[in-house]
Parts: C-alpha cells; structure tokens; sequence
C-alpha cells in the first residue's frame, strides 16, 4: 500500500506494512495549544477563523487526534503570542496516528517539501484516494483489521491530503497507471467517484497528473513505485516502499537515479492533457 498508512496509497502506506500507533506527543501537543487558547480567552469557534482552519479541524488537533500542519502551527504561534512553545513542541511530534513507524520520518519531510513527484504501479497514491477508495483497499489487504483500524488509518491517510492547500502551494506531479483505474477497486460508484477526484486534482494548478496507458513498449518503471521530493533547502530525498517496509533513500547518487527514472517515465506517460481526455473516457464508460 502506500502511505504509510499500511496499505495501498503508492510510497506513502497507511497501515499495510507496519501497525500504527496512537500517539502520546500528539495528544501532549494538543493540550498545549488548548491551553494557550484559554489563557487567550479565545474559544475553539473564535480561534479557528484566525488559524485559517475548520472547528472540527482544531477540536481535532486539540484532541490529539489529527496531526497538526506547518501553517496551522505557525498561525497558532503568533495568534496565541506562545513564545515558540507550540514550534518547540511541533518538532517532537514524532509519531503519527494511523501511520506505519516506517513512513513517519518520510511523511514529516513531505509536510515541508515545496515539490513532490510520484509513480505509482500498485494502487492509486493516498494523496488521490478518495474515502471509498481508500477503505476498500484498507480492507482488502491482510491481516483483517477491526472498525476501529480501518477508520484509523483511512483517516490518516485522508488526512494528509491538506498538502494540497498548504502555502506556500507544493509542486505535485503524479505518473499512475491506467491499469489501476481500470481494476475498478471497489465497484463502479468508488471508481466513478475516484475517476472525479482525479479529475479534480488534475485541475489544480500546482498538480500535474499523467496516466501510463495500458500498453506501453518502453517504461522506466519496471523497478517498482518510487516517490521523491525537494525540500525548502533544495535537498532532494527519494522513498521506495515494499511489503512489510519502506526505505527512505539520502544518497545523492541513488535519488539521481531516481531522478532519472522519473523523469523518463514523464516522458513515456500520456501528456496531462491527454492524461485528462483519458481519464473522461474512463468515466464516461463507468
């Protein structure tokens, strides 16, 4: 899986490979920023609209049960006057709810990455997952797992899809095969549902989505998914992904190889325009 969330999600796997574990810095970090909420006087309803953030979103965080953003941490900061206490704390949030151990130091990267690029084989990357898509594939992988997990690790993976309103906007590009669309994970209303998520992320302005077509003689990708990304310093950091683990790859020379891979596949995969003409045939046909 993919997402360090354990299953499925294309180098970011939410559950599959590795359990998740429930988070006491999280928990910790919440009732920090709840408490200097109060010292503000500041109630959840007036604090959110100054954090750019939902109700829910802060109850969320505050409770230990979502993982707080860069921006909502940086807003809080200042709109709380917290003395560097919740940048202090953020920096300790080394664990994640729903997130495979394995994944975690990845995920922390992809929080600060300005860009992002992901080829995916297996299953539709967790970024592009919609909740249908990403329960069926949570459950379809072994070992069964309760409501309990599958909401859990569902929710993490879904959670993470707010890179894709952070500001400073992160660069995407996203190469997945149309093999994937194809297996119809799920049923026919996931996939027409999953068919306009894609639609819809293929219309932002900072994410490029190209399909690999059915039938393609030369393909760069036979190694298996890969992901890579650069950071703010302009450090590049590459993450590959196997059955019970993940690998997060520093190497100059091996994210260069990396690089490199991705960079043909660009080449081999339909164009984003095409990509999108594709993609509405798909739907078309659902």
């Amino acid at each position: 899986m993919s997402d360090g969330t354990g299953g499925a999600g294309g180098a970011e796997a939410l559950c599959g490979g590795g359990e998740p574990e429930r988070s006491d810095s999280l928990r910790t970090f919440g009732e920090v920023v709840k408490a200097f909420r109060k010292r503000a006087g500041l109630t959840q309803e007036e604090f959110a609209p100054q954090v750019r953030y939902s109700v829910p979103t802060v109850a969320s965080i505050e409770q230990g049960r979502r993982f707080p953003p860069l921006d909502f941490v940086e807003r809080a900061e200042e709109v709380l006057d917290a003395f560097g206490a919740l940048r202090g704390a953020a920096r300790h949030l080394s664990r994640q709810p729903g997130l495979a151990s394995w994944f975690r130091q990845w995920a922390r990267f992809e929080a600060e990455a300005v860009s992002l690029y992901t080829y995916e084989c297996r299953v539709v990357p967790g970024l592009l997952q919609t909740e249908g898509y990403a329960r069926a594939v949570t459950v379809s992988v072994p070992p069964v797992k309760d409501d309990e997990q599958v909401n859990q690790q569902v929710a993490a993976r879904l959670g993470r899809q707010e890179l894709f309103q952070r500001r400073p906007p992160i660069s995407f590009s996203f190469i997945i095969e149309q093999a994937l669309i194809e297996r119809g994970t799920g049923g026919p209303d996931v996939t027409r549902l999953l068919v306009d998520n894609l639609l819809a992320r293929a219309d932002q302005f900072n994410v490029e989505l190209q399909i690999m077509p059915l039938q393609q003689v030369d393909h760069a990708g036979f190694d298996g998914p890969l992901q890579v990304l650069e950071t703010a310093e302009h450090r590049w950091f590459g993450y590959a992904e196997g059955q019970r683990g993940g690998l997060l790859i520093s190497d100059s020379k091996e994210v260069s190889i990396m690089l490199q891979r991705y960079a043909r596949l660009r080449s081999q995969a339909l164009n984003p325009v095409d990509s999108v003409g594709l993609l509405k045939r798909m739907r078309g046909s659902l």
